[in-house]
């Protein structure tokens, strides 16, 4: 198994249980207590069943440097952040978040749940494992944790929660790792939950743990059809994406989603800043300013979102992938957050979520399509010199303005697709931007 499949933050890749490789795992583990030069980190897992054999590898490794562990069992990847927020450790948890069952990986964190990215130490931490590192000679000692009730303390308090009304909301939890702490969190609060797939289970029986496809909506969309309550909500599998579902159950985009929290946000916290990746809709900038805020426009992925939040002092921060990163909960990101903001915001509004949403969505969008080709390079300059005569930037992959509407060609960075989003202000023009777009990206490939 290649080293580099379980070492990435986010992009997980890799580790099949049958094919599963103890000495790279242990590896890892001792690169990253290496890298992290602290005392004491927190360890935690999700379900899936290949989670506890990598999880006893990487313990061997950590403990082999003098680090003693604290582990804090089967979690949500935000329990993670919200540890290392309050504990001021580092952390890792071992998960795959949205990936099919087989596959693997892990995350990590610094201190006060500061990003681990490519650029922040995931290049460092691999070279390290690469490389190898020495055992300390001193064998640190693992101490098991239980931290659900600070958690849900925190996500309560965190987000005003205490104000929520009698709302009913469904939740799809996957079989990942939201079961594990949203019962508790709703004993907390006023709104009833409707339960579905809230068992985790690591071999997800009932459907794919990514809500971002639309067939994984399904059953969730039954049950709100069946029970008519006031929102419903799918989690993935490590519970730090929410996609939600209105009383009509019509989803959500994850820009639509941005725009209220933020909205609400800047009602309490007037002229603060609001980040927003570039992908999202021109709705979350127009709210932001509308709203007295100031928006600030970043590249795709957490450990960008949260720097800025960091360098900019944002309150709030939303990706249209469904991540939301709240500054109260150390500028991590947390799907339950998510829905319980979602829920105040309803409860102060008085309204139902498919009125309420309309006044965010004055534009139509492709979502994300993927173009598979060969040489991402050469695609991606036949599409900037088909626009050349047009407003263009590469803060990331290649966005182009249109003046009534937008595209933006991403490459991936684990496989030969470009990713295509676009936004108009008709259904009509998004189709005949992606069908002109499509074109070019094609012609690239043939």
């Amino acid at each position: 198994m290649d080293l580099g499949s379980i070492i990435k933050a986010y992009d997980v890749r890799g580790v099949v249980p049958d094919e599963f490789d103890s000495e790279a795992a242990t590896r890892i583990g001792a690169a990253f207590a290496s890298f992290v030069d602290a005392d004491e980190v927190i360890v935690g897992h999700d379900c899936r069943l290949s989670s506890p054999m990598i999880l006893a590898a990487v313990l061997d490794g950590i403990t082999s440097q003098g680090v003693d562990v604290r582990m804090i069992g089967r979690i949500p990847t935000d329990l993670l952040y919200y540890a290392a927020g309050a504990l001021e450790l580092p952390g890792c948890v071992i998960t795959a978040s949205h990936n099919p069952p087989e596959y693997n990986g892990m995350k990590f964190c610094q201190p006060g749940a500061a990003p681990i990215g490519h650029e922040t130490g995931l290049a460092e931490i691999r070279a390290r494992a690469e490389q190898g590192v020495r055992p300390s000679g001193v064998r640190g000692s693992v101490v098991e944790a239980d931290l659900r009730t600070g958690y849900v303390e925190h996500v309560i308090a965190a987000t005003g929660a205490a104000g929520i009304g009698n709302l009913t909301v469904a939740a799809d939890g996957g079989n990942g790792m939201a079961g594990a702490v949203l019962p508790q969190v709703f004993d907390g609060i006023a709104a009833e939950l409707l339960g579905l797939y809230l068992e985790p289970d690591g071999t997800f029986p009932n459907h794919h743990p990514d809500p971002l496809r639309p067939e994984n909506l399904v059953d969730l969309t039954n049950l709100m059809l069946d029970k008519q309550p006031d929102v419903g909500v799918a989690f993935d599998g490590d519970a730090d994406r929410a996609f939600f579902v209105d009383d009509l159950s019509v989803p959500l985009s994850g820009s639509t989603t941005t725009a209220i929290i933020a909205d609400w946000y800047l009602r309490r916290d007037p002229g603060a800043s609001i980040v927003h990746n570039l992908i999202c809709s021109r709705a979350v900038p127009e709210t932001v300013r509308a709203a007295g805020g100031v928006p600030v426009r970043t590249r795709v992925g957490h450990s960008y979102i949260k720097k800025v939040m960091a360098e900019t002092g944002a309150v709030f921060g939303g990706e249209h992938s469904g991540h939301y990163y709240f500054r109260d909960n150390f500028r991590a990101d947390s799907g339950i957050m998510a829905l319980l903001v979602l829920l105040r915001v309803l409860s102060d509004a008085g309204e139902h979520l498919s009125e309420l949403r309309k006044r965010y969505e004055p534009y139509a969008q492709s979502g994300e399509i993927n173009f598979h080709v060969d040489d991402k390079q050469a695609a991606d300059a036949r599409v900037a010199a088909a626009f050349s005569d047009h407003s263009m930037d590469r803060l990331d992959g290649l966005t182009v303005d249109l003046g009534d509407a937008w595209i933006n060609v991403r490459p991936s960075n684990t496989e030969p697709v470009l990713r295509l989003n676009v936004e108009a202000p008709t259904a009509e023009r998004v189709q005949d931007l992606v069908i002109t777009v499509g074109g070019i990206i094609e012609d690239a490939h043939g």
